[in-house]
C-alpha cells in the first residue's frame, strides 16, 4: 500500500499554507475572532488547566520520588496512598495520568530542542556516572545488574529528565490558563486575538525560567539538570513540546498498521502529523487512545458554562468527547499561535528589508506545516 500523502489528510481546508501565512505576517489570528470561538477556547484551556495540574504534580513526583524504582506499582499516587483514593482509582474514578506518560515519550522518542542536546553531552554522562555510582551502593541488585546493561540506567535517567522537564512545562502552562481564564471573567480577554496576546505574553514571561532537576539519594542531593546547563522553559522545553505533541506526535495502535511493508507510517520522524493539530477529532474512548484519556479528564472539569453551550448543539451529551476534542484543537491553534509570535524573528513592523525577509521565511516554515493540518477547524 503506497503511502498516502499528507494533502489528502484534510478534506477542503478552509485555510491554506498562503493564508495562514498571510495571517502570521499580518498578526491576524489563525483562529477566526468569534463569540463561540472565545468561549470554547477560554473554557476549555481552564479545564485543561485544572488536568495539567494534576499531571504536573505527579510527573515531577514520579522524577523525583519514583527515581530508578524498578517496580512504581503506585506511581500515580502522589505518595497519598490510601484506601478512598485507591478504590477510586480501580474503578477509574481518576485522573488518567497514561496521557501525561505518552507525551513525555513522545518529547523522549523525538528528542528534539536543547534538552535533548544537553542529555547527549559528557556532562550529563558524568551526571549519571555519579548517580549511578551513590545508588548502586545501596541497591545490590542495581550494583550487579548494571555491568552486564551499562546503558540501561542512564536512559532511564535521561527519561526521567525529560518527565521532571515536562512537569516544570505543565507547572507554568496550567497556572497560565487558569489566569486566562480569570481574565476572561473579569473582563480583561474579550477576544481571540486578546487570547493569543496573553498566551504569547505568559510564554515570553516565562522564557527564560531555568529548567533544573536533582535527586536525593542516602541524603545525597545529586544533579540531574544542573543549573550549569542553561537550560530554560521555552527554547529547550516549550519548543521541543510543541514539535514532539502538537506536529510530530505518535501513531496509536489499532489505528494504522505498523508493519513496515504497508508503509502507512514514514520511516521519518520528521515527517509524521500524527499530532494534536493533525488529529481527526474522533475519540473512539477505546483502551489505550491518549486523546480519549484527555478527553475524559477534561470532561470531568468542565465549566458549566461550556458543558451548557455543547449541551444545545447537535447531539447533545451524546457527542461530548468529540466536542471537547474540536474545541481543544482550536484552543491549541490558538497556543501555537502564541509561540509563533513570541519566536518571530523580528517586529512584525519593522521596515528592516532583512528582518522582513527572516519573518517572511520563519512564517513561510510554519505555514508549511499548519497548513496541512486541521485548519477546516479555524473558521467553523
Amino acid at each position: 500500500m503506497p503511502i498516502i500523502p499528507a494533502e489528502l489528510v484534510v478534506s477542503n481546508p478552509s485555510i491554506d499554507r498562503q493564508e495562514v501565512k498571510r495571517r502570521l505576517l499580518a498578526g491576524e489570528t489563525l483562529l477566526t475572532d468569534t463569540a463561540d470561538h472565545l468561549l470554547e477556547v477560554v473554557d476549555v484551556l481552564q479545564s485543561y488547566g485544572v488536568v495539567l495540574n494534576a499531571y504536573s504534580i505527579n510527573l515531577i513526583y514520579q522524577a523525583e520520588r519514583q527515581f530508578l524504582n524498578p517496580l512504581p506499582v503506585f506511581k500515580y499516587f502522589d505518595g497519598d496512598l490510601n484506601p478512598i483514593r485507591l478504590w477510586r482509582h480501580l474503578n477509574h474514578d481518576r485522573i488518567n495520568f497514561e496521557y501525561a506518560e505518552y507525551c513525555q515519550k513522545a518529547m523522549f522518542w523525538h528528542a528534539t530542542g536543547g534538552l535533548d542536546a544537553y542529555l547527549d553531552s559528557p556532562e550529563f554522562a558524568e551526571n549519571c556516572r555519579r548517580i549511578i555510582a551513590a545508588r548502586r551502593r545501596r541497591d545490590p541488585l542495581l550494583a550487579l545488574l548494571n555491568p552486564l546493561a551499562p546503558g540501561f540506567l542512564p536512559e532511564l535517567i535521561r527519561s526521567a529528565a525529560t518527565t521532571h522537564a515536562l512537569g516544570q512545562f505543565w507547572r507554568v502552562m496550567s497556572d497560565l490558563f487558569l489566569d486566562l481564564a480569570t481574565a476572561e471573567r473579569e473582563g480583561r480577554v474579550a477576544s481571540i486575538p486578546q487570547v493569543v496576546d496573553f498566551i504569547r505574553n505568559g510564554l515570553v514571561a516565562a522564557a527564560a525560567n531555568p529548567i533544573t532537576y536533582a535527586v536525593e539519594i542516602g541524603g545525597e542531593s545529586l544533579w540531574v539538570l544542573p543549573p550549569e546547563a542553561n537550560l530554560t522553559f521555552l527554547v529547550d522545553v516549550a519548543v521541543p513540546y510543541v514539535e514532539a505533541v502538537f506536529l510530530r506526535g505518535t501513531p496509536f495502535l489499532g489505528t494504522v498498521s505498523f508493519n513496515a511493508q504497508a508503509q502507512q507510517i514514514s520511516p521519518d520522524q520528521a515527517q509524521f502529523t500524527y499530532g494534536a493539530l493533525y488529529a481527526d477529532p474522533l475519540p473512539s474512548m477505546g483502551a489505550g487512545i491518549p486523546p480519549s484519556l484527555l478527553m475524559q479528564d477534561m470532561y470531568r472539569h468542565l465549566p458549566e458554562r461550556l458543558h451548557r453551550w455543547y449541551r444545545e448543539r447537535t447531539r447533545g451529551e451524546g457527542d461530548v468527547r468529540v466536542k471537547i476534542c474540536m474545541s481543544f484543537q482550536k484552543a491549541m491553534f490558538c497556543v501555537t499561535n502564541a509561540a509563533i509570535n513570541g519566536t518571530m524573528p523580528h517586529a512584525l513592523g519593522s521596515p528592516d528589508p532583512t528582518h522582513q525577509a527572516a519573518n517572511e521565511a520563519y512564517a513561510g516554515a510554519w505555514a508549511e506545516r499548519l497548513g496541512i493540518a486541521r485548519t477546516d477547524c479555524l473558521a467553523a
